[in-house]
């Protein structure tokens, strides 16, 4: 029966029988807040009778903002039936866990039920306190109070440990964080969270258990995770990230497998925090195992139309007995990937087999080649690019939805978005999709600073301190365009210059571009000239094949040459304007292990220049160039060889000194700019050659400093020579042009300082002519915004 139904003597008896609970159940435990005093205000407050109908009706004490219908609604009493104490019970916990409300009591005063209600204060306002390293926008978004929305302990103390936790993820594990409220009127509060960020939380000590074989500041260098030290404001990694503390045991684990260790397992992994000293002290417990060796090494192939031979030559001969690496039974199976792709067999799986002999201590791989179910892209979704546009990374990925899965095109897709260099990391995860020949990729990557400001510093015995500024974006406004404006100054040199690129125009492989510089050059020092240039080029550019790529251009050139009265006769010759208009095109095959960081690999390039068409130069210039690396002693140690020669003719026409090869400063280590090839000895005026050749030979490795603090070593030899002149018949000149090799060599110093990359070369000539100028160091510094 509903309760407007009951009637006078209903109610009277159905609340007789619940009279003796409601008393002990209710009234007692429901308010143990709500002393006698706060109970007389209540009723002093509005009160509020609402009339259910039979002459039964409940009164709403206490309510100032909450409408008496809402509380009513909110209590759910039952229609139909007597009410009990458990419906009583059940309605003060459903006005209560609303969080509208501090204290609820439901009394009966003869024939009324009376609801007395104390409501929270409402919130007038929010704000935090002794925030300095997070905004308070950013901690905005992390609570879930908001004004005008009412106040409870505990909910402001959740949103305090949401705002610890943030501060935990950026390494700030002693901040504390204290809601604290502000009394108003009209039962408001202002709510101010106080927040003590404490220092960083750094790794104190990195230690570990159980390794035997490798000591543990070897093993401290294969992790990403680093110890702070003295210079640790120049290291990264010296806080703590649990994150990271997951990739470090992966990390071990590959370590340990590249060196044979195929039982390795890292038994635990625990970071332990130190109130005291406000830093971590993280311990890894290690079971290295025994260490294994190559068995047999053959191939199984299940997939019909493969011929098994084909497959075994590309496994490596004679193998078997050496140490055992993980790394390079992966290599290999990318390898039979690739080539039975290669042959059309998309989707060919290749399994390494693994089976080890503890009694010999031997791992026999066996690559078993099957013919796989076809699997499709369903989705690629892009993850953590909160500068860079999606369509900036997508286009650099070969796939698209729909398309059949290829992991040798995953892999060339993860390298490529890479060497953009936007990103601090990239990782593409493949997981399944909605159905089992669905796959959905996830491309995950973090955003890194793409602007850069570049210094350069030198000094030469002939023109003393010389220097350069140059400020470039790579990523202009997240669209993966260069924007890049030099100046330069050198001695007496400005250059003026503003570059822009667009490397996929219409979301294609085609590279447009535009240069235009100006340059006010003071040689007196060198050559006794000055000479003004101004350039304008555009160019394009596209792929030709897998590796290899094609840049065209156009270039109109003008500059003006004023000898000095004492300029070499040479030079005097060339005095006044010249205008060039031509085209050239550059071919790059590119076959780097890697774009940013390469450690084998090679990369060739051949630049040619036809001027001529228009003005008053002709010529003929073309440039060759290939650089190879190779890593030893686990990469830690990188050798480069470059070779590099370039030739140019002038048709018709002799060529003047601006358009001529000099060697010295960034690209003849250990002489100065234009400081070494055809001189002559009567104005010591260097004039350049229409020839030259130069090898370059530098070598990389660690100090044996921490790796976190960046510091590396190096070593170069540099040997070449420049020469060739049209005419060396002036009258009243003295032209040597000899080409003689020159030789220099010395040592690199490498930092990844907190500003970015520094590096010192000090050179000194070794084979040199006595006319030649030397550098005596040259120092380039980078940041990165």
């Amino acid at each position: 029966m509903a309760i407007g139904g009951l009637g006078r003597r209903g109610f009277r008896q159905a609340w007789a029988t619940i009279w003796l609970a409601w008393l002990g159940l209710v009234i007692a435990p429901l308010a143990p807040g709500w002393t006698a005093g706060e109970a007389a205000r209540a009723q002093t407050r509005t009160e509020t009778v609402v009339s259910l109908g039979a002459g039964f009706s409940v009164v709403i004490r206490g309510a100032q903002r909450i409408e008496p219908e809402t509380i009513i609604s909110y209590m759910q009493l039952p229609r139909e039936g007597p009410i009990t104490a458990s419906d009583l019970n059940a309605a003060v916990r459903r006005l209560l866990d609303t969080g509208l409300f501090r204290d609820v009591r439901i009394v009966p005063e003869g024939d009324r039920l009376v609801v007395a209600v104390q409501e929270n204060p409402w919130i007038s306002r929010i704000s935090f306190e002794g925030n300095k390293i997070l905004s308070d926008e950013d901690l905005q978004k992390v609570v879930r109070l908001r004004p005008r929305l009412p106040f409870t302990r505990t909910a402001a103390e959740a949103d305090a440990r949401r705002i610890t936790e943030v501060y935990r993820r950026i390494g700030r594990y002693a901040a504390r964080v204290e809601p604290k409220i502000i009394q108003r009127t009209e039962n408001r509060v202002d709510l101010v969270f106080e927040i003590n960020e404490g220092p960083v939380a750094k790794v104190r000590a990195i230690r570990f258990v159980g390794n035997k074989v490798f000591s543990d500041r070897r093993l401290r260098r294969v992790i990403e995770t680093k110890q702070a030290g003295l210079l640790s404001f120049l290291a990264s990694g010296v806080t703590y990230d649990p994150d990271r503390l997951e990739l470090d045991k992966e990390l071990l684990r590959q370590f340990y497998l590249s060196k044979g260790y195929a039982d390795f397992t890292v038994r635990s992994a625990t970071a332990e925090f130190d109130p005291e000293r406000q830093g971590f002290f993280i311990t890894f417990v290690l079971d290295e195992g025994e260490q294994y060796r190559f068995g047999r090494m053959d191939v199984r192939i299940s997939a019909a139309g493969l011929d098994p031979e084909e497959f075994r030559a590309r496994l490596p001969d004679d193998i078997e007995g050496e140490i055992f690496d993980g790394s390079l039974v992966e290599n290999i199976a990318n390898e039979l990937t690739d080539l039975a792709a290669q042959k059309g067999y998309a989707f060919v799986r290749v399994r390494p087999l693994i089976e080890k002999d503890p009694e010999a201590q031997t791992v026999s791989v066996v690559f078993e080649l099957r013919e796989g179910s076809r699997i499709f892209v369903e989705r690629i979704d892009i993850e953590g690019n909160t500068q860079t546009l999606d369509r900036v990374i997508r286009r650099e990925i070969e796939l698209v939805e729909g398309d059949a899965f290829d992991a040798r095109k995953v892999r060339r897709s993860l390298n490529r978005i890479r060497a953009l260099g936007f990103f601090k990391t990239v990782d593409i995860e493949t997981v399944q999709g909605s159905a089992p020949d669905r796959a959905i990729l996830k491309v995950k990557v973090e955003d890194q600073p793409t602007g850069s400001l570049s210094l350069g510093v030198g000094f030469s015995s002939s023109t003393g301190i010389v220097g350069n500024v140059a400020v470039t974006e790579r990523n202009f406004l997240g669209r993966g365009q260069t924007v890049r404006f030099q100046t330069t100054v050198s001695g007496d040199t400005r250059t003026f210059e503003f570059a822009f690129i667009e490397p996929k125009f219409l979301d294609r492989d085609l590279l447009v571009g535009l240069t235009t510089s100006y340059q006010t050059d003071d040689r007196t020092a060198e050559s006794s000239f000055t000479v003004d240039t101004g350039l304008f080029r555009p160019e394009v550019g596209f792929p030709l094949g897998p590796n290899l790529r094609f840049t065209g251009r156009y270039e109109l050139k003008w500059d003006r040459i004023e000898a000095g009265v004492n300029a070499s006769p040479a030079i005097q010759a060339d005095d006044g304007n010249l205008y060039a208009s031509g085209v050239g095109y550059t071919l790059v095959y590119d076959r780097r292990n890697d774009l940013v960081e390469p450690t084998s690999g090679f990369i060739t390039s051949f630049d040619q220049s036809i001027t001529g068409l228009g003005g008053n130069s002709r010529y003929i210039s073309q440039v060759a160039k290939f650089k190879t690396w190779y890593g030893l002693l686990e990469k830690q140690v990188v050798f480069s060889a470059e070779l590099e020669a370039g030739a140019i003719f002038g048709l018709g026409k002799d060529l003047r000194i601006t358009e001529r090869f000099f060697l010295g400063g960034q690209n003849f280590r250990g002489f100065a700019a234009e400081g070494m090839g055809p001189r002559d000895l009567a104005t010591d005026d260097a004039l350049g050659g229409n020839y030259y050749g130069v090898a370059r030979f530098e070598v990389s490795f660690p100090l044996g400093l921490p790796e976190e603090l960046g510091v590396f070593g190096g070593a170069f030899v540099d040997v070449g020579t420049v020469f060739g002149l049209d005419r060396t018949d002036f009258a009243g000149s003295n032209i040597e042009d000899d080409p003689k090799l020159r030789l220099s060599a010395g040592g690199l110093l490498f930092l990844n300082s907190p500003i970015g990359p520094l590096e010192l070369s000090l050179g000194y000539p070794l084979i040199r002519e006595d006319y030649d100028e030397k550098e005596i160091f040259r120092l380039s510094l980078g940041t990165r915004f």
